[in-house]
This record gives C-alpha cells, sequence and structure tokens, in this order.
C-alpha cells in the first residue's frame, strides 16, 4: 500500500490514531520501530536540528532534504509541517511536487503569514493570512497532486490569534470547501477547551488533527470521546534528544572520561543497527564481488612456530605475534576481508588452539615440523574457490599489493620484492625473471618467473619473492594437479612451493611477475619484529 494511501486511511479511520513527532532519518527509524504508524515531520524539530529558529530561516529546501532521509529510511507515511507554504500558490505547487517525488505522503499548512512566527512562541496575536489566499494555496496544491490520495491538511491558527470560535469555524469552512483532506485545529491553552468547543460545532464534517503540546494533561480518551482522527505527538523525540545531549556532554566534561556515560548510552553496534548496516553489507557481496560472478578465496600458510622469535613465540604461533593492537594474521585477514575474500583457511601446526580469530577454517598440520610448505598447501588446496590467494602467515603487506595481484589476469601471479640489499647476509626465495616477447606499455607487465631459489641475493637476482601468489580457477586446478601426482612420492614431503613453481617452468606454464619495492616485513627474527613495530 503506498504511503499516501496509509495516512489516508488513518485520517478516515473511526479510531483515534497517532502520530509522532521526528526530525532525521534515525529519529524516523526510530518511531517507526516504536510502533508508530505515521510520522509528523516537525517544523520545529527539524529547524531546531539544524540549530536555526523555527521562523522559517530553513529553506524549504533544506527541510525537503532532511524529510526525504527521513522517508528513505522508513515504511510509514509521513506528514510534513509545511509551515505557511513557503510563500504563494506557485510556491505552494512547487512545494507538493517535490514531496510527492520523495515519497511524503502529505503536508500540512497553517494560515499564518510567510515567514512564519511558532505559534508558541509570542504572547499575544499573531497575523493571519487572508482566507481566499490560503484557500488558493489549497487549491493549487491540489490541482497540481498527482497521487489522489496525497493529504493536505489544513492548520487552523484563528485561537492562537487570538480571533475566537467563529473565526476558526468560517476558516475551517473556507478550507475544507477548497479541497483540504482535514483540519488541523490548534490550541495553546493548558486545556483542551477551545478544540472541544470547536469539534462540537464542527462535528463530521472532515477528519479533525490536534497537537495537545499544551494542554497534554487531558486524558487520551477525551479525544475519543469527541471523536477526534487524529492526534500528532509534536517534538517529544527531539525535546528528549536535547536533555539526554545535554546530560551526556555536562557529564564527559566534568569527568574527562567516558567510564560513568558508557552504559548510558546505546552501544556503537545499536547505531550500525538503525544504519541498517547489515543491508550494505549483504549488498557489498552481491554487488563487489569479483567480475564474472567469481568466488575468491585464500589460504593463509601459518603451521610454524618461527623459534627465532624466542619467548615471543613460546605460546602462541609467529602468526599471532601482535604488532600493535593486531596481531600478524589478523592484518592479514582484515586486509583480505577489505577485497571482499571472507573464505579463508589457515593451515595451523604449533599451537594451533591459540588461533582463535573468528570465520576462519582452522586446518591442522601436526607433522609441520617434518614436512615442507607443499604438505600444508595441500592440506587446504581443495578449500579454495574461484581466484585464490596463498599468503604466508608471517608477513606484514599494505593491501594495495592485493589490488595488484588480483587485478593481474594471469593464471598464476607472485609478488616480488626489488628491494634488498646486497650486503645484507640472509637467505630467502630470490628470482630470476625473463621478460615476455609480447611487449606492454607498462614495463612491470612484462616479466615471468626464470627461476627461484633458496639462496642469497646477488647482482643478477630481479628480486624476492614476498610469499604471496594469486591463482586463477584454471590456476587452482594446475597446482591441485600438480600436488596429486606429486602426493605419493618420497620428495613430496619436504618439497617447497618454490620447488612446485621451477617445475611449473620445466613444464611450460608461465608464472607471471607483479613487482613491488618494500612496504612489506618478513616477521622472522626479533630485529624483524622491532622494525615491525614501524610499518
Amino acid at each position: 500500500m503506498n504511503k499516501t494511501t496509509k495516512l489516508k486511511q488513518m485520517l478516515q479511520s473511526p479510531q483515534l490514531e497517532f502520530l509522532m513527532e521526528a526530525h532525521s532519518g534515525i529519529s524516523a527509524k526510530i518511531v517507526e520501530e516504536a510502533g508508530f504508524k505515521g510520522i509528523w515531520g516537525s517544523g520545529l524539530a527539524i529547524s531546531g536540528s539544524l540549530g536555526v529558529r523555527d521562523n522559517n530561516e530553513a529553506s524549504w529546501t533544506q527541510v525537503l532534504e532532511v524529510v526525504e532521509f527521513m522517508s528513505d529510511a522508513t515504511t510509514i507515511p509521513i506528514l510534513i509541517d509545511g509551515d505557511t507554504g513557503y510563500g504563494n500558490f506557485n510556491n505552494m505547487r512547487r512545494l507538493v511536487k517535490k514531496l510527492e517525488q520523495r515519497d511524503i505522503a502529505g503536508v500540512c499548512i497553517e494560515d499564518k503569514l510567510f515567514p512564519k512566527t511558532n505559534s508558541f512562541l509570542r504572547e499575544g496575536a499573531q497575523p493571519l493570512a487572508d482566507i481566499d489566499e490560503f484557500c488558493g494555496k489549497i487549491k493549487a496544491g491540489k490541482d497540481i497532486q498527482k497521487d489522489d490520495d496525497f493529504v493536505i491538511v489544513a492548520r487552523v491558527e484563528a485561537f492562537i490569534a487570538g480571533w475566537g470560535l467563529q473565526e476558526a469555524l468560517n476558516r475551517a469552512e473556507a478550507y475544507c470547501n477548497a479541497g483540504a483532506d482535514a483540519i488541523l485545529i490548534h490550541s495553546k491553552l493548558s486545556n483542551a477547551s477551545e478544540v472541544f468547543d470547536f469539534i462540537k460545532v464542527w462535528g463530521d464534517r472532515s477528519p479533525v488533527a490536534i497537537v495537545p503540546t499544551k494542554y497534554y494533561t487531558t486524558p487520551t480518551d477525551e479525544f475519543r470521546k469527541y471523536q477526534i482522527s487524529l492526534a500528532i505527538w509534536a517534538n517529544q523525540v527531539f525535546r528528549g534528544s536535547i536533555q539526554k545531549m545535554q546530560e551526556v556532554a555536562q557529564q564527559i566534561y566534568r569527568e574527562q572520561n567516558l567510564l560513568s556515560v558508557e552504559d548510558s548510552i546505546v552501544s556503537i553496534k545499536e547505531v550500525f543497527r538503525l544504519q541498517d548496516d547489515k543491508e550494505l553489507a549483504l549488498a557489498e557481496e552481491h554487488y563487489l564481488c569479483p567480475k564474472s560472478g567469481n568466488q575468491r578465496s585464500a589460504i593463509i600458510l601459518a603451521s610454524t612456530r618461527g623459534e627465532q622469535l624466542g619467548q615471543l613465540t613460546q605460546s602462541i604461533p609467529k602468526t599471532m605475534i601482535k604488532i600493535g593492537k593486531k596481531s600478524i594474521l589478523e592484518r592479514a585477514v582484515e586486509h583480505l576481508n577489505e577485497y571482499h575474500i571472507k573464505d579463508i583457511s589457515v593451515v595451523a601446526g604449533y599451537r594451533k588452539e591459540a588461533i582463535n580469530l573468528p570465520n576462519l577454517k582452522i586446518i591442522g598440520n601436526d607433522d609441520y615440523k617434518t614436512t615442507g610448505e607443499l604438505v600444508s598447501l595441500s592440506k587446504a588446496i581443495d578449500t579454495a574457490q574461484g581466484e585464490s590467494i596463498i599468503l604466508f602467515g608471517d608477513i606484514l603487506f599494505k593491501k594495495y599489493f592485493l589490488s595488484i595481484i588480483l587485478d593481474d589476469p594471469a593464471d598464476i601471479v607472485i609478488i616480488v620484492d626489488t628491494v634488498y640489499s646486497l650486503e645484507q647476509n640472509y637467505q630467502s626465495d630470490f628470482v630470476h625473471v625473463f621478460q615476455a616477447e609480447e611487449a606492454s606499455l607498462f614495463p612491470g607487465d612484462n616479466y615471468h618467473l626464470k627461476t627461484i631459489f633458496y639462496d642469497q641475493p646477488h647482482a643478477d637476482y630481479y628480486g624476492e619473492w614476498i610469499g604471496m601468489m594469486k591463482l586463477t580457477t584454471k590456476g587452482v586446478t594446475i597446482v591441485k594437479d600438480f600436488i596429486q601426482e606429486f602426493r605419493n612420492q618420497p620428495e613430496f614431503q619436504m618439497m617447497d612451493i618454490r620447488d612446485m613453481f621451477n617445475q611449473f617452468i620445466k613444464r611450460g606454464i608461465k608464472i607471471k611477475i607483479q613487482t613491488i619495492s618494500g612496504h612489506r616485513i618478513d616477521v622472522n627474527n626479533i630485529e624483524d619484529f622491532s622494525l615491525a613495530g614501524e610499518f
């Protein structure tokens, strides 16, 4: 059912219905979750939330922008407080047109002069609009609306202006004849006597709405007794929020900490819920998926202790060492998640029970002390889905590495770091490369692996493989087939991934090189750990 139809049905219902004030998208959602069937888009509350006075200081387009967020956040109808219609009949036409475009169910306009003054702001009489001029606004709004159920409520301010019952009746009659769907009869007395006097004479000529802000002590059943159609709680959510904001701000200022307020305010999790973050997460899964709709997965090889790290790895594997507030593994998982890789398997061995991050598949390699990298990979390769990242569990890296490697369409791609010092006395997986015949506009795209050795660097080597590779679906199949072929051979138990690479090269399988220059650390010893603190 359209929001307009819902609001019209509320007005025409034989039961007393209620609208609750809201002034923002999140307050509108709170109102709907509280159970209200409709929302009052309060001019006082919206202008107040913008920090300006309720005297048309906020332009109608600024109000419209706020109400659009309110409409987008909710499924129930909104009756917007349209002040005086923001001008003459022509402004009213444009207002109604724009409200309908934003799925607003109706507008209430009051018969005062532009710019308006809040009905409760000044003592004494306030000037009212000419009856004929105001009727012209109503007619213009009804003529321009496209949805027959769009509601225009005429707010009669005769009591506010001190002009008495007869003037209120005369104006209400004229406004109904001009096409108003309902009359809002307003009063600032502390009792409902004026309103009830009006109802006694008015009868059932049209639905009547009220705003009992001043006469809030009147029992609600009295409104039902007089067959009032709609009661509007016009500003209580806004006023309540101000009180709470004042209390929290003053308390934090006094105490200079958050300890005493945290338990009295909603959690960040609740804010995210109201913002419907869950829907965004589902949408990301749907729309930010890899090209061709393929899945992505990752395998992290993290079975070793890292003995050179001493006491740091006495009770945890080195992948769980914290660099700052997060472990190496946690940082890697966060980077993978940012590229929508959430199907992550971790091959664990030493102290595998210490790997306790959520949403990971933990695959054990209890023989990690006597086997090589390929055995660990073989235990997880069947979990690979679609494009897959294979990653050593002891490297800190910048997340852009994933962008580089995932954007390359080659079936097997590895990351090679060209920054190393010939004076450094350490061993690693250093590579030779060859340049492809098909030249690219980007020189770094032309290199493929020629050979890889566990050795010390020298001038002829291109760089160091960092322990990261990407496989397409075809690449995963190539690796699976290789593992299946070698699984039962004696040398398989101690083979490392570089051994597999060299076998691929002999068989004519190309391994693409993507180059980086630094921006990563292998955490293998205490010195690496010290450097990682600055990463």
